[in-house]
């Protein structure tokens, strides 16, 4: 059986080979074993039941809380073959009653239900009515009170199971379980002698880093700004977090979106719908938000306030490269947000003894922003993980070679303006004071006649303030709790103070602009959203951006070709192949793109032929303008030039300046900046008429030569 599932998995799902996991968790199930399956976010855990469902005579029933996200997994599985669909409170009595009806006559191999629909006893009597060959629970971390997203609800899945006249298969998964939560969903869902398979938590396709300190208006501006065109989550605390950012994105020309509990039903969804659809690339959000959305090309998740826990802090991050691709994962840690969430943490209806263990993982949170060793290992170890690697090359704190500078005279006038305003205001007031300001409430004060007045009056107030931050994090200086929180110092400050301890900081380098010579991925894009909207369904249901990237660098010319590329199977070339391989043949035969045909049996290969880029590097490097390689080779002049841009990316010298006009480069740099370099149309748009496309590319490859 379990090489027709690899069959199947071609197929249907249009992958060759496995996850890590994947077949250790499909042969338990269909072995007719309970399984209980922890694998990380992107790591495949639909498959391990949605395969097993397509061998199996009757149906799979899946217990799941991401209501919003049902229709979109059906639509997906109907994009791969697969009949499925969903029963919860977005439908009427008498729908719910007809899909009923319908799986019972066989017409579904797949059912979706959430929990909360146990509590109706006329729903139970209907599905226990159904042939289920299988019972898969998602997010089966819900279930336990130590798990970070209890639910009371999947507290009824077990007896539901008892009901039933026919035991299923039990199948249970989750991405972020601790050993403690691990057991209590053996127990709380009453698993029979389970296959455990744990493939690890690891995400290494996903780079983790801290800051602390930053101003973090002014981070978000230039990160977003060099990202235009990727999709990404912003995550806060607190709804008028999440508002205050999403309005100050919106005001500085962002196309953003936000979710959280105070907006209407219809408003979160309004925005969720734009997000899933590429319609705006930022999301703002609560934590409320991710659970119901599958988005496979998330680039990056930035959370603004420090998490409540790892368990949340990893799932929200994973939400990120869930098509196998690159992610970043960054969290701006404020010495404030500690207070933020122990406030939350109080004012949770919940036991004495689970507030006690909130805070008690708020504390490894804490930790995790101020560790100095590898961030990745952290997460690793916290999950029960042995034998991680001390460093893992891919996370802020193992690639951070920026220089520490020596900031203690600084350090010390700070700490020496606290001690004089006898540690009884916050930050803002110091650093109006070291910088010498006029305001009224230092006037007021007397702050003026003190001798730190203006003693960095060459800063400005948000540098001052900044450092202050850095203190902070570093723990030189600890804010009290309240609504007006005081600085105060620790006693590190004091040992500085009397010279026995030196301060050494480090600040964020600045990022460098990086060259992007992805035409054909984003037409691909652009030929994915056309159909999507099309076929009313989300651009990555059609194909991910993992698979159209593979499209753009493989260049497959035929059907066959197109079927190996990962993430396209029999039934996904059946509904959308066709239009992309006809695109992509169009753009390899007007690049000069075409593959060499495959040499007859027993005759050599012609992959020594010198390629088609080099040959107009070898033209121009003669002395032949562009215009000419063009016309002699039958080419269009922008296929002579991307083939320029080909060979600077490979390392060959190209002499940039000579189409560089010297009157635009300075210009044609500030709009690079302004706009970021994923897309070359806004950087055009800044630019006068004149300013042709090619001198942009120019640019940015000298950028990228000179660093």
């Amino acid at each position: 059986m379990l090489q027709r599932a690899r069959a199947i998995l071609k197929e249907h799902f249009g992958y060759s080979s496995f996850k890590k996991g994947q077949e250790q968790i499909i042969e338990s199930i269909l072995q007719g074993r309970d399984t209980l399956g922890i694998m990380p976010t992107g790591g495949g855990k639909s498959v391990c039941y949605q395969l097993p469902a397509l061998l199996f005579q009757g149906l799979t029933l899946v217990f799941s809380p991401l209501i919003s996200l049902m229709k979109d997994q059906v639509d997906a599985l109907d994009s791969l073959g697969i009949p499925g669909t969903f029963i919860n409170s977005s439908l009427s009595f008498a729908e719910v009653e007809g899909r009923i009806n319908q799986a019972a006559r066989g017409q579904y191999k797949l059912l979706y239900v959430a929990p909360e629909r146990l509590e109706s006893a006329r729903f139970v009597n209907c599905i226990r009515a159904l042939p289920v060959s299988l019972l898969a629970v998602d997010e089966a971390h819900c279930v336990s009170q130590w798990g970070h997203d209890f639910r009371p609800s999947y507290r009824s899945i077990a007896p539901f199971i008892k009901e039933l006249p026919h035991r299923p298969v039990v199948a249970a998964f989750t991405a972020t379980a601790t050993p403690e939560v691990r057991r209590d969903i053996i127990n709380m869902l009453g698993l029979m002698n389970p296959k455990s398979v744990v493939t690890g938590f690891d995400r290494e396709n996903l780079t983790f880093s801290v800051l602390r300190g930053e101003n973090k208006r002014e981070f978000l501006l230039s990160f977003l700004a060099k990202r235009k065109d990727q999709a990404g989550i912003i995550y806060a605390a607190t709804r008028k977090e999440v508002d205050h950012i999403y309005e100050f994105l919106c005001k500085k020309g962002f196309a953003a979106g936000r979710y959280h509990a105070g907006l209407s039903d219809r408003e979160r969804a309004a925005g969720q719908d734009q997000f899933l659809y590429d319609d705006i690339r930022i999301m703002v959000a609560t934590n409320a938000f991710g659970m119901g959305i599958d988005k496979s090309n998330v680039r990056y998740v930035i959370h603004y306030n420090l998490p409540k826990n790892m368990e949340a802090y990893y799932q929200e991050a994973g939400r990120a490269g869930r098509d196998d691709g690159p992610g970043e994962c960054i969290l701006l840690f404020g010495a404030q947000d500690i207070q933020i969430q122990k406030f939350l943490i109080e004012q949770t209806l919940v036991s004495p003894e689970r507030k006690i263990n909130e805070h008690k993982k708020l504390r490894v949170m804490v930790d995790y922003c101020h560790t100095p060793h590898c961030l990745r290992k952290f997460i690793l170890e916290y999950f029960g993980e042995d034998n991680v690697p001390e460093e893992c090359g891919n996370c802020g704190n193992c690639n951070d070679n920026r220089k520490l500078e020596d900031k203690t005279v600084d350090a010390q006038m700070i700490f020496s303006c606290i001690l004089r305003m006898r540690q009884q205001f916050g930050i803002s007031l110091v650093a109006e004071v070291l910088k010498g300001s006029q305001n009224k409430r230092v006037l007021r004060y007397g702050f003026a006649n003190l001798s730190t007045y203006g003693l960095m009056k060459d800063q400005t107030i948000k540098q001052i303030s900044d450092l202050i931050n850095i203190l902070i994090a570093e723990g030189y200086i600890q804010l009290t709790e309240g609504q007006f929180p005081v600085a105060r110092l620790t006693p590190r400050a004091y040992l500085v103070l009397k010279g026995q301890e030196q301060v050494y900081l480090k600040t964020r380098a600045e990022e460098t602009v990086a060259v992007y010579d992805d035409f054909l991925f984003e037409q691909l894009r652009e030929l994915r959203k056309e159909i999507a909207q099309e076929k009313g369904l989300p651009p990555y249901i059609v194909f991910a951006d993992s698979t159209l990237r593979e499209m753009a660098d493989k260049l497959p010319l035929d059907r066959e070709a197109m079927l190996a590329v990962k993430g396209v199977g029999q039934r996904k070339f059946e509904l959308y192949g066709e239009p992309f391989l006809e695109f992509i043949q169009i753009y390899a035969a007007t690049h000069g793109m075409e593959q060499e045909p495959e040499p007859p049996a027993g005759k050599k290969s012609r992959k020594n032929k010198t390629p088609s880029h080099l040959i107009t590097l070898k033209q121009y490097q003669a002395g032949a303008s562009l215009e000419d390689i063009a016309r002699e080779r039958n080419l269009s002049l922008l296929t002579v030039q991307d083939h320029l841009v080909r060979c600077s990316t490979e390392g060959y010298a190209i002499d940039w300046n000579a189409f560089i006009p010297p009157e635009y480069e300075s210009i044609i740099v500030q709009a690079i900046e302004k706009t970021g370099a994923q897309k070359l149309k806004p950087i055009k748009e800044a630019l006068p008429p004149e300013v042709d496309y090619f001198a942009i590319r120019a640019v940015l490859c000298k950028m990228s030569q000179t660093g």
